[in-house]
């Protein structure tokens, strides 16, 4: 053997050997479990893709895969009902593992898929308003977009200032949660309208009633939960531009937001709006002073897998919004004068100008929280939010004072919430939460006598609820929470009215120093509230259901109620809580039938709620001070119950051509006096008749006619004045309603491709007959009529 021979055969040697000797008889063996009841899963596959071997699991959800070699193995393991799993070994020895695999994922999409996506609770009256939807709302506000809802409707001052109410019930009985945060904004008045950016919300769920008792127990109205844009887990950029235009106030708006995901978990998104507006017009005349100017943008970034996941959420939105200045008026007989008169008082021409009156307000909001899933048992979060509001009313004042602002109030919120979710068995759902908070109010001081004093309130809440599903789509739910507030206040009382109401006698312990002319007063106040919910659903068959639910709620009286002092300049009148103010007490039952089917669906929900105590606010009498004369308005309570109907109709012609219909009736008794409660939804009835084809580019056109009756059951809240010139002495209309009134409202739109763009266009007319009307809810309906015909034009990008 020559020697290129020999070297021939070392080398073989040298490259074989190390083969004959690795060792190729480890085995990798384990489990895979669902991750929520460490039950074993059957048929799972496991494949090692560098070595294309695979097995399946067995009975008991075991595997074994025999003779492998020393190295890195990576390691597919799926199922038809998890998500697939990847995993990396260093094979060195015999391995045993434990594998988690979300078994749950696919039969949630499938429960989500038959009904409704997103919502919160499947026992309650509640009503999802989808992004579509909110899109087309992008150019207004959250109040109008929540009169999707049948039962909701709102109440008004002008156009601009709108404020959702539930069967009745709005301001302090309506919580509102933004992105779990519960919003803290100075809603007392009626005039204080949400702080919140419609184009921030992916969707929106309204429940009425107090039933969500992990939002708050002090809901006796309802909830509006605002839910972010969905995070896509996947390596992707996407995003929207909607830009509106429309002709009454000259309005122009744009939004715009964007979404960065990558598929390790890792997501950011942000999103801006702008909208102006002037002088928005009556079908005859201009309204003074009625423009809006408003811009926000949130941004929301962090990471989030199935098992772990945070983020952080931050959120800016400022309004400055004229009020109509013929509603602001020297004295009680211009009040008179502008009730009887068929056009407001002042009409100037048109402007982009906001002058005096008008609000200016600024809501921050931050937000971060983490959880942790853990194995067997469920969901662990931790969430910390701080809210920051200023609100800030400019009167008309004199001696160059305009540019100072009237009321100057500053409101802090911080919070602590914790909660643990146990959803091992999806049929046996419970949750505990617990949450503890702090707020101050701290009015600046503006030379105009304080109409909230200083406060600082701190809050706490404990919680549990759950969620069963029997046999047959039969669901019962139940809940219970209490709630502690201590609020400790500083507050100046004149001390002629402080005699007039007897506080002598009942709070003399609560003063704290004499100047003289008032009394400095240092209220305290504990309130120990507990609210407690049961519901009920069950699925007769696939096209009926029915469900029931049960809600107790107390509600604490807010600082508005309890300690209102003087003039509200927004609200041109004076106002006056009541420090013997007690915690409203609800009972409310509800049940709802629901038939569907391909061609028709229909929901009826029928509602009672009895309140005790209820809080509300009248007309007393009239009052002159040195800057005129108003009208005093008091907070009092009384027993109440409010009932009625909400209907939802859709019926499918054909394949293209829709009809729905959408009817609420109310009633609002006023039970100690017998007589109706103020400022209760008249009767209305919605219908729409749609044609749509998709095969147009989506084309779709939509008649609209709205029908809102007169409020035939209203308080006599009329008084008497003195009409100085004349001496003569005359009745106030304040409580007439206005007449019943028809609309009708056009719109259509179509989609499109442009290259990879989809570009969707819509184009409405509101008020298409430009009918006169006035709105009993509206607080400016004493000065003018609503608005007139409106072309509106939207246009959205979507990238």
């Amino acid at each position: 053997m020559n020697f290129k021979h020999k070297a021939l055969v070392i080398l073989l040697v040298l490259l074989v050997n190390p083969i004959i000797g690795q060792n190729c008889t480890y085995t990798f063996s384990g489990l895979v479990e669902d991750f929520h009841d460490k039950s074993p899963i059957v048929d799972a596959t496991i494949y090692i893709k560098n070595l294309n071997k695979y097995t399946t699991t067995n009975l008991d959800g075991k595997f074994s895969i025999t003779n492998l070699c020393q190295g890195k193995l990576v390691i597919e393991v799926s199922h038809v009902a998890c998500d697939t799993q990847t995993i990396e070994v260093n094979l060195d020895k015999d391995v045993y593992q434990i594998i988690d695999l979300e078994h749950h994922i696919e039969e949630l999409k499938e429960v989500q898929i038959q009904s409704l996506t997103g919502v919160k609770t499947k026992t309650s009256q509640e009503t999802l308003i989808k992004t579509k939807t909110l899109d087309r709302y992008s150019d207004v506000n959250l109040g109008d977009a929540l009169k999707e809802v049948s039962g909701v409707s709102s109440i008004n001052t002008g156009n601009s200032i709108v404020k959702p109410i539930i069967n009745g019930l709005h301001s302090s009985r309506i919580l509102i949660s933004v992105n779990n945060v519960r919003l803290q904004d100075q809603d007392w008045g009626v005039e204080h309208a949400p702080n919140v950016d419609i184009n921030s919300a992916g969707s929106i769920s309204v429940i009425k009633g107090a039933s969500a008792l992990e939002y708050g127990g002090d809901a006796i109205g309802g909830v509006v939960i605002i839910n972010p844009p969905k995070v896509i887990l996947k390596d992707s950029l996407y995003g929207k531009t909607i830009i509106s235009q429309q002709t009454n106030g000259r309005l122009s708006s744009i939004s715009t937001s964007a979404s960065k995901g990558y598929k390790k978990g890792w997501f950011v998104n942000g999103q801006a709006s702008f909208k102006r507006a002037g002088d928005f017009e009556a079908p005859n005349y201009n309204l003074t002073n009625t423009g809006i100017k408003s811009y926000g943008f949130t941004i929301n970034g962090g990471f989030k897998q199935f098992d772990k996941g945070f983020d952080i959420y931050y959120s800016n939105l400022s309004n400055e919004i004229g009020i109509l200045r013929a509603s602001h008026l020297g004295n009680t007989e211009d009040l008179d004068r502008a009730i009887e008169s068929d056009v407001p008082l002042i009409i100037n021409d048109f402007s982009y100008d906001i002058n005096n009156p008008k609000q200016d307000i600024t809501h921050h909001l931050i937000r971060t929280k983490v959880y942790k899933r853990l194995k067997g048992l469920g969901k662990l979060s931790f969430q910390y939010d701080y809210q920051h509001n200023q609100r800030l009313e400019f009167d008309i004042r004199r001696g160059g004072r305009s540019d100072k602002a009237a009321t100057d109030l500053t409101l802090q919120t911080h919070t602590l919430k914790a909660d643990m979710k146990f959803d091992a068995n999806p049929n046996r759902i419970f949750k505990i939460g617990i949450s503890g908070g702090y707020q101050n109010n701290f009015p600046e001081l503006t030379g105009v006598r304080r109409l909230i004093p200083d406060y600082d309130m701190y809050n706490m809440g404990v919680y549990t609820i759950s969620e069963l599903i029997f046999f047959n789509g039969l669901i019962f739910s139940a809940g219970i929470r209490y709630d502690f507030n201590h609020i400790n206040a500083k507050k100046f009382y004149i001390k002629t009215r402080w005699n007039s109401l007897n506080y002598d006698q009942d709070f003399s312990n609560i003063i704290i120093e004499d100047t003289g002319r008032q009394f400095l007063t240092n209220p305290v106040f504990n309130y120990n509230n507990i609210s407690s919910s049961l519901g009920l659903s069950y699925k007769l068959n696939p096209e009926h259901s029915i469900l029931f639910n049960y809600g107790l709620s107390n509600r604490a009286p807010n600082p508005s109620e309890l300690f209102s002092d003087g003039l509200h300049h927004s609200a041109s009148r004076l106002e006056f809580g009541n420090l013997r103010i007690q915690p409203e007490q609800s009972h409310r039952i509800s049940t709802t039938y629901k038939y569907t089917n391909d061609k028709f669906n229909i929901a009826i929900e029928g509602f009672y709620n009895l309140i005790n105590d209820f809080i509300y606010i009248e007309p007393t009498d009239v009052a002159t001070t040195l800057r005129g004369s108003f009208v005093e308005w008091e907070y009092n309570q009384t027993n109440a119950n409010l009932f009625g109907v909400d209907i939802d109709a859709t019926y499918k012609i054909n394949n293209n051509v829709t009809f729905s219909n959408k009817t609420s009736l109310l009633k609002g008794r006023d039970l100690s006096e017998g007589d109706a409660l103020i400022n209760m939804p008249p009767f209305y009835t919605i219908n729409k008749l749609q044609f749509q084809k998709e095969t147009w580019n989506n084309f779709y056109v939509t008649l609209e006619s709205e029908y809102n009756a007169a409020q035939n059951e209203f308080p006599d809240d009329d008084f008497f004045i003195t009409i100085p010139t004349t001496g003569e002495n005359k009745k106030v209309r304040i409580s007439q309603p206005p007449n019943a009134y028809h609309l009708l409202n056009l719109s259509t739109g179509f989609d499109f491709n442009m290259s990879q763009t989809k570009i969707d266009v819509n184009f409405s007319v509101d008020n298409v007959l430009n009918t006169s009307y006035r709105n009993y809810l509206n607080r400016q309906r004493f000065f003018a009529d609503e608005l007139g015909r409106n072309f509106r034009i939207q246009l959205k990008i979507n990238y």
